[in-house]
């Protein structure tokens, strides 16, 4: 699975909160830090999707 974040992020932190292993908070928006997401964290990555308020974070599967 590969993840990225749109434009509509609001950089809540809510998915760093979520699965820190895989998304942090830059300057504007939040960030992936590793692609392709590693399986173990497959599960927190879709949670963190599902939390995003602005629906922000697009998997690729």
């Amino acid at each position: 699975m590969e993840v990225r974040i749109n434009d509509d992020c609001s950089a809540c932190g809510i998915c760093e909160d979520t699965c820190p292993e895989v998304f942090e908070l830059g300057d504007e928006k939040a960030e992936v830090k590793v692609n392709p997401v590693p399986a173990e964290y497959e599960d927190k990555v879709r949670e963190a999707a599902d939390e995003c308020p602005t629906e922000a974070i697009e998997i690729v599967e």
